[in-house]
């Protein structure tokens, strides 16, 4: 029977941590990379849906000289959900009424991002590398499609502000542990508003502000298959799924009635 080990709240199989602590110790490789896994790559969730944890492994290899192999690395690990178009306006109160006056579209935004390292990113990396591998949340939101003048941080910062208060945009800078000196481990929590598609894992190993490796890899949140016959079925015949979904809740009101009555 195959042991599982719980780490942070997940059971990962035991052969996964021995095989990632193996490719740990091989002995040394032409250059320095990096090998990431994830746990599952793929989340099903119902309507009860309430949020996921996945695990990430990550596995230096390093380099055979003494110098690359005595250096301490950082690691961060970015997650991005499905991107798109968002617009933020802008809106005052005029009377009784609330007015948009101005507003800002920005493109290619995730719908979820999650930042996660071993330590606070300004101690892992100068921002001019930060910004250019697009690592931390202020890094994610790109200029606007077309400004009505400058480009107004005050629409940015709206932007972030809100999805951080959504839970949607997170950073957390004890996110990743180091369980060996080139092994790593990342929790990614999900949440239960996590969209449909898509995700991105970016991942990035430093050592002494530089940037030696990057790896990447992606899972996809999808609904599960009667959850989706459902959704299909409310989507291509709206008519009739309500007037169906109307009636079974008269005969369940009314088989609920008639138990009554024999009580």
């Amino acid at each position: 029977m195959s042991r599982r080990w719980n780490i942070g709240g997940l059971h990962v199989s035991r052969l996964l941590v021995l095989t990632l602590l193996a490719i740990g110790t091989i002995g040394p490789a032409r250059a320095e990379t990096l090998i990431v896994s994830l746990s599952r790559d793929t989340v099903l969730i119902q309507s009860n849906f309430t949020g996921e944890r996945l695990a990430l492994f990550g596995v230096i290899q390093r380099e055979g000289d003494e110098k690359g192999a005595s250096a301490a690395y950082d690691a961060v690990v970015t997650v991005r959900g499905p991107r798109g178009t968002v617009t933020v306006r802008h809106k005052e109160p005029y009377g009784p009424m609330w007015l948009n006056l101005d507003e800002r579209k920005y493109i290619a935004i995730p719908a979820f991002l999650e930042v996660l390292s071993n330590r606070a990113l300004p101690s892992i990396a100068p921002l001019s590398l930060r910004e250019e591998l697009r690592i931390g949340i202020n890094a994610q939101v790109p200029q606007q499609i077309a400004a009505r003048g400058a480009n107004d941080p005050r629409f940015r910062e709206a932007l972030q502000r809100l999805r951080i208060a959504q839970g949607l945009f997170r950073e957390n800078a004890e996110g990743v542990r180091f369980i060996a000196p080139n092994v790593f481990q990342a929790s990614m929590d999900l949440p239960g508003t996590a969209p449909l598609g898509d995700y991105d894992v970016d991942v990035t190993v430093f050592a002494n502000g530089a940037l030696i490796a990057r790896g990447n890899t992606k899972f996809r949140v999808a609904k599960t298959a009667a959850e989706q016959t459902l959704a299909t079925i409310a989507a291509d015949h709206g008519i009739w799924f309500g007037v169906g979904t109307s009636l079974l809740a008269l005969l369940v009101g009314w088989l609920a009635s008639v138990i009554f009555r024999r009580d």
